[in-house]
């Protein structure tokens, strides 16, 4: 008798072994490192370029406070040369044409300011028992 063997090609390309739980678990070991690993790179990098643009602000701040100091000084001296006396006495004398009063055109504004105060008193006292 004689026998006939007959090869059979089977595609076995779409098969696929089912992983160990060793082999999962290492496989979730490696992918949880790696997340912690670009965790830390992502917070280092945005700690980086948040300091970097910290220091740009910085410096604009300086710029700017160095401008605000240089406009107050200026500011000080124009108030300086408008509040000086001999400005001040040189106007009123060309411009608003006064000059310095005679003793005689001095009145006393101490006294009549009191006297006001008492008649003002006096007022309101009569103002208040009226209702």
């Amino acid at each position: 008798m004689t026998e006939f063997y007959t090869v059979k090609r089977i595609d076995n390309s779409h098969l696929v072994r089912p992983a160990s739980p060793a082999q999962m678990r290492d496989l979730w070991h490696r992918l949880a490192a790696g997340v912690v690993l670009a965790a830390c790179l992502l917070v280092y990098a945005w700690q980086h370029f948040e300091c970097i643009q910290i220091r740009y602000r910085i410096e604009q701040l300086d710029v700017q406070r160095a401008q605000a100091a240089e406009l107050n000084q200026q500011l000080q001296l124009e108030v300086a040369t408008l509040r000086s006396p001999g400005r001040v006495e040189t106007i009123a004398r060309n411009e608003l044409g006064l000059t310095v009063p005679v003793p005689s055109q001095v009145a006393p504004t101490a006294e009549g300011a009191a006297a006001n105060a008492v008649v003002a008193e006096a007022q309101l006292g009569q103002s208040a028992a009226r209702p």
